[in-house]
């Protein structure tokens, strides 16, 4: 069964109609290909109060993640990550330093993205940058790990398991996820 999906964008000038959301509709896809289940998909402004809304509303109705694209940079509105953080119980470091080592070699401004991934309750939440090719390209980077996650988080321990034993044979000299 596919785990369930929505995608938030966060942008002022979207959501006042002066420019076209490409970065949700791009999310809404890479995961659709990927198995995952994209029921919902907003745009809201940079507001702190309606992202954390969307966010908890999206946590209340049970989705196995969530991706936000946009309010990750350094202006004063973008606060995406502080928004994520009053959400969720738990971060996963991992998930955004891997999307930022990713590409700091070919694009140093990509350390300067503040993105987090935390969890609440049984939902993965990963904040990414808001252009639709960083979406694209943040979400290659993590969606390898995306699907055991949310079956660690929801407690689908034969998924996990099965996963941990196909790791186990396909390399023993590799590290254990």
């Amino acid at each position: 069964m596919p785990h369930l999906a929505a995608v938030l964008t966060i942008s002022d000038l979207g959501a006042q109609g002066q420019r076209e959301d490409t970065a949700g509709p791009a999310a809404t896809q890479v995961l659709a290909d990927a198995g995952f289940d994209v029921l919902e998909r907003a745009l809201v402004p940079d507001d702190q109060v309606k992202i954390v809304e969307h966010l908890e509303d999206w946590v209340a109705r049970d989705f196995a993640l969530i991706v936000t694209s946009g309010g990750t940079g350094l202006t004063e509105r973008d606060r995406t990550p502080e928004a994520t953080r009053v959400v969720v119980e738990y971060e996963i470091p991992g998930i955004a330093e891997a999307m930022r080592a990713a590409f700091v070699d070919r694009l140093p401004t990509a350390m300067l993205s503040r993105g987090i991934a935390g969890v609440r309750k049984h939902t993965l939440i990963v904040n990414l940058p808001g252009s639709e090719k960083a979406v694209r390209e943040n979400l290659e980077v993590i969606l390898p790990a995306l699907h055991h996650a949310c079956d660690q988080i929801r407690g689908e321990t034969g998924e996990v398991a099965e996963t941990h034993a196909s790791i186990q044979k396909s390399d023993d000299n590799e590290p254990e996820v």
